[in-house]
């Protein structure tokens, strides 16, 4: 874990149960390449595994986009994402993820929640962990408690991950597992 994470950020993501992230800037590098009937979006390979080391470790995961899309659903479904919301802008987001931790029983100082937009900041100022990615934009980024050191769409949901997990104590153990 980095030097520079204080002990309240570390006794924060110790707390997490449910990993929250918009896609589109988080997952993404925010592009879209659309043609036809076709969209077609690039994820990055490292937060895909580090989600699904989340999901082993017992960490619910969930998307909350206000963008529906086609080539995002099949995403979550190759990476067993728990709960993913796409919305057209209809409710806010933290609207959307009160449903989910009404269901779940979980409180918001269990969440963490990764953004990188104005449409985040509901979500990132209620989250136990509020995280923006490097390239978020300025409001995005005064509502985190931490700011990623890899952009959106280029690791910044792995760097997440390995924080969560290490601060739980977790990170050996799964390494130890995929040595074997």
């Amino acid at each position: 874990m980095p030097a520079k994470i204080s002990p309240q950020l570390r006794a924060r993501l110790a707390r997490v149960k449910l990993f929250l992230c918009d896609v589109d800037g988080v997952l993404t590098d925010g592009t879209i390449f659309i043609g036809g009937a076709r969209e077609f979006k690039r994820f990055n390979v490292h937060d895909g595994l580090g989600l699904v080391l989340l999901r082993r470790a017992g960490i619910k995961t969930g998307w909350v986009s206000s963008r529906p899309s086609a080539a995002t659903a099949l995403r979550a479904r190759e990476l067993k994402i728990h709960f993913l919301v796409q919305q057209k802008d209809s409710s806010s987001k933290a609207a959307a993820i009160e449903k989910i931790l009404g269901r779940e029983t979980i409180e918001w100082q269990e969440v963490c929640f990764v953004g990188d937009d104005v449409v985040d900041v509901g979500p990132l100022k209620r989250a136990g962990v509020a995280v923006a990615v490097a390239n978020a934009v300025a409001e995005a980024k005064a509502a985190a408690h931490w700011v990623t050191r890899a952009a959106g769409g280029h690791g910044a949901v792995r760097e997440v991950a390995e924080l969560i997990l290490k601060a739980q104590g977790k990170w050996r153990a799964l390494i130890a597992h995929h040595r074997k």
